[in-house]
């Protein structure tokens, strides 16, 4: 499977708050997530384990209640059913990857 990033079209899924679902397939995913400056991705929880990288600005990351700032190059791992979220402090893009497949977003898409 080839996905051409340009061909996908953001979906608005918040306010400041856009995704693109990239490749999937089998029991794992690929979403590019694009904050404006100040957007929140509120502390949530889900049953799948997600890997995330920063590709572009800067973030304030919550889990379990602490918080760390994260920038371009950072990763972080969520293990399931594990609180976290994130606050934008600038523009940025978050590529996160999901086992098993997020299907209340592909339902959505």
């Amino acid at each position: 499977m080839i996905i051409k990033n340009q061909s996908i079209e953001l979906e608005t899924v918040g306010e400041g708050v856009q995704r693109k679902i990239l490749a999937s397939g089998g029991d794992m995913m690929t979403v590019e997530v694009h904050f404006k400056k100040g957007a929140i991705g509120a502390v949530h929880t889900h049953p799948h384990e997600q890997i995330s990288y920063i590709l572009a600005g800067s973030f304030e990351f919550e889990m379990n209640g602490k918080k760390e700032v994260l920038q371009v190059g950072d990763t972080y791992y969520v293990g399931p059913n594990v609180p976290h979220g994130v606050v934008a402090l600038e523009d940025a893009i978050i590529l996160d990857v999901f086992t098993p497949q997020r299907e209340d977003f592909l339902k959505k898409a």
